[in-house]
């Protein structure tokens, strides 16, 4: 995947070539042969359990280029298809590219469930001292896609094909099996023998629009009665997030995941933005896991990141109205490509604002945002305006007379190729994302130097910048000394 074109060439020519006619006469039969072939008519639970390799959706290290891979050592997917819910517990650890320094790889075990239209995590909150026990966290955001990892499993597809009034047709020696569930497309390839060989669907990604996801079942085994695939590849937005192999399958397990009565109260916890003023006129907006800062000017406003989705850019400029009134926002700087730094930059565009941002992200955006918005159209897809840029290689000023908003690129950095910081030197803030995110209180100290804070550090002595306050988009306010303590204390 070398560039943005490749990135999205086997969604759209896949979207393409299933939607042609067919000339050959379909075998009506064949969904009902493929359903009790698979034993999708016995089937009220399913645990799927094996390894291999996950990747990072969304999380690029640079425009284009492949999602970061983890080695998998333990995949358990846990379906009740009689109540739409299921729960996915990984162990995995990332695997370090030879030319990319990242921080040494820590075990993770993310825990996440579905049930109906509500997703949840079992997970310490982030940010939380240490000690803090995992709750459930309701995961809004995830049930599109969560409920797709349910329908899109060979029996899952089988099942609600026959309850959603599928439409059936010949695609060359193979069966082709369409239908749609709620918002969402899902379209299978069965062969001859009744194996469902290949299904596809989309979901919405703030980023990029209708996102297709395809996942790929070969080399078909018992399992203990059950005919499953013994290899499962999936790809999502046209690069690979899963590649699975499958160590065992067991059929009708006990699979109740009733949802935390903490979650099933507030299944879609209200976006709260909080604001603390750093300097007159800077205002740091947090209220939640993504962070945002708002600088007033002489007559206009210039925001500081615009994360995760358009709801939460909504709210921070909602906030920046109340807390700037009577300025517009102008520009939006955005430090880098990252969904999760990106998600809501559109908002922005819509409204009028500049985008700021790295020259590598520019094409990026551009070929993204044309993407088809049909499963959840956007202020920006509505309007259809056409987004302003505003790029920079190294360094770039915005300066009003009155106070200077420097951006400056954070080279050499492992985490992202087209990476921003931003610097305010009459305040002596530094403003960046992902780099340093300050350890919560009582954390152990660290026993290994973390690369990205150790080289945000020398491009600030690089860059000879007077950094007295940190304001990072995650975590907490800091010092400057925290940074170094946090590289130093590593070191020794």
């Amino acid at each position: 995947m070398k560039n943005i074109k490749q990135f999205y060439s086997v969604g759209l020519l896949t979207l393409t070539s299933i939607t042609l006619p067919s000339a050959l006469a379909a075998d009506n039969n064949a969904l009902e042969k493929a359903y009790k072939a698979l034993g999708a008519d016995k089937l009220s639970s399913l645990e799927i359990n094996g390894s291999g390799s996950w990747y990072q959706f969304g999380q690029s290290p640079a425009p284009g280029t492949a999602w970061p891979a983890f080695n998998v050592s333990s995949y358990t997917a846990s379906i009740n298809f009689d109540t739409a819910s299921a729960r996915v517990l990984q162990t995995r650890k990332q695997v370090i590219e030879a030319n990319r320094a990242r921080p040494v790889p820590v075990e993770q075990k993310p825990d996440q469930y579905v049930n109906g239209d509500i997703a949840w995590n079992i997970a310490v909150p982030q940010g939380a001292p240490a000690g803090t026990a995992a709750t459930a966290q309701a995961q809004a955001a995830a049930v599109e896609e969560r409920q797709a990892e349910i329908w899109t499993t060979p029996q899952g597809f089988l099942k609600a094909a026959q309850k959603n009034n599928a439409v059936v047709s010949q695609e060359g020696a193979s069966t082709r099996v369409e239908f749609t569930r709620k918002k969402n497309k899902y379209v299978g390839r069965i062969n001859k023998a009744g194996q469902v060989e290949r299904v596809q669907t989309w979901i919405d990604n703030p980023v990029l629009g209708d996102t297709p996801i395809q996942i790929t079942y070969s080399n078909y085994k018992d399992f203990n009665g059950i005919n499953f695939p013994s290899q499962i590849v999936k790809t999502q937005g046209g690069a690979p997030v899963l590649d699975l192999k499958v160590a065992s399958v067991k059929a009708n397990v006990a699979a109740d995941f009733p949802v935390p009565e903490a979650v099933k109260s507030n299944p879609k916890p209200a976006i709260a933005v909080t604001s603390t003023e750093l300097a007159p006129g800077v205002f740091y907006l947090q209220g939640g896991t993504h962070h945002s800062l708002a600088i007033a000017q002489k007559d206009h406003v210039v925001v500081v990141e615009a994360p995760q989705n358009e709801e939460r850019s909504l709210a921070v400029i909602a906030k920046v109205n109340e807390l700037i009134p009577g300025k517009k926002i102008t520009h939006l700087i955005n430090s880098h490509q990252h969904f999760d730094h990106s998600g809501g930059l559109r908002t922005y565009a819509d409204a009028g604002a500049i985008i700021v941002t790295h020259e590598l992200n520019k094409p990026f955006y551009e070929t993204a945002w044309k993407q088809p918005r049909s499963i959840n159209a956007d202020k920006l897809s509505v309007s259809k305006k056409a987004a302003k840029y505003q790029t920079f290689t190294d360094k770039l000023v915005l300066d009003d007379g009155q106070r200077k908003i420097e951006i400056h690129q954070i080279k050499d950095n492992g985490h992202n190729d087209a990476f921003a910081l931003v610097y305010l030197p009459k305040e002596k803030i530094l403003i960046e994302a992902d780099a340093f995110t300050p350890p919560p209180p009582n954390a152990p100290a660290q026993t290994s130097v973390n690369p990205f804070a150790a080289n945000l550090y020398e491009n600030i002595k690089r860059l000879k910048l007077d950094v007295v306050h940190i304001a990072p988009l995650h975590g907490r306010l800091a010092k400057l000394e925290e940074l170094n303590s946090f590289i130093t204390v590593a070191q020794n």
